[in-house]
This record gives C-alpha cells, sequence and structure tokens, in this order.
C-alpha cells in the first residue's frame, strides 16, 4: 500500500468520517480558511481512488467518493511502519518512549497494567 500524504491523509479523515462525500461535502468538512479550491481537492480526490484508498459511485459526471480501505486497516498499516522504523519491533522501546515523552495518569498506568496482564500467557 503506497503511503499518504499530509493533504491525501487529512482527505481520507474526512472522508472516513463521513462515509461516502462528493468533493463539496469534503471542503465544507474542513476546518481551514480560506477553504481550499475546489480542484485542488478533486485532485487529490483523484490521486487517492487511483492509490487505491477511495471508490466511488458515478452520477453522470458527478462522483460520490467512499473509502475503499477501512480507517483501522490503514493504523494497522501505518502504526506497523512506524513501530518497526522507529521502535525496531519492540513493544518496550514503544512503550518507554510513551512513558518519558506522554503524561500517564494514574488511570491510564492501571490501564495499560490491566492489558498486558491481559496478553500475557
Amino acid at each position: 500500500m503506497e503511503e499518504l500524504t499530509k493533504a491525501e491523509e487529512r482527505i481520507m479523515q474526512v472522508v472516513w468520517k463521513l462515509g461516502h462525500a462528493f468533493v463539496k461535502d469534503i471542503i465544507e468538512e474542513i476546518e481551514e480558511v480560506p477553504k481550499p479550491p475546489y480542484n485542488t481537492i478533486s485532485s487529490i480526490v483523484r490521486l487517492l481512488e487511483k492509490k487505491g484508498y477511495l471508490s466511488y459511485k458515478a452520477y453522470g459526471k458527478t462522483h460520490e467518493y467512499f473509502p475503499a480501505i477501512s480507517k483501522e486497516e490503514y493504523a494497522k498499516t501505518t502504526f506497523s511502519k512506524l513501530f518497526s522504523g522507529y521502535f525496531n519491533n519492540s513493544s518496550v522501546s514503544l512503550l518507554s518512549f510513551m512513558v518519558k515523552e506522554q503524561t500517564l495518569s494514574q488511570a491510564d498506568i492501571e490501564e495499560l497494567k490491566a492489558l498486558i496482564d491481559k496478553n500475557t500467557p
């Protein structure tokens, strides 16, 4: 699966949220001010369709787009690349990074402990 640019990922986030959308719907959902031009978003959407991330249903010249890949599937693939590339496939390295870089509440720590205990043979 080809990686997405930040702009492509932003568009995918909108389509995942909406479930299906016309280009105008995507533009309405984007919080940027001023809104990006229609042609820019339309071009990105067509690239996403070519990359296999979006499918569409045609209504004459108008297209309604919907995800061809789930957000969970994309997250899994993206996380796998991040995990192997930055943490050498080491859960200890990942958790160590999280503990050092993020402020974890006591509830977060207890939840992590419970998850570890639940998933330990």
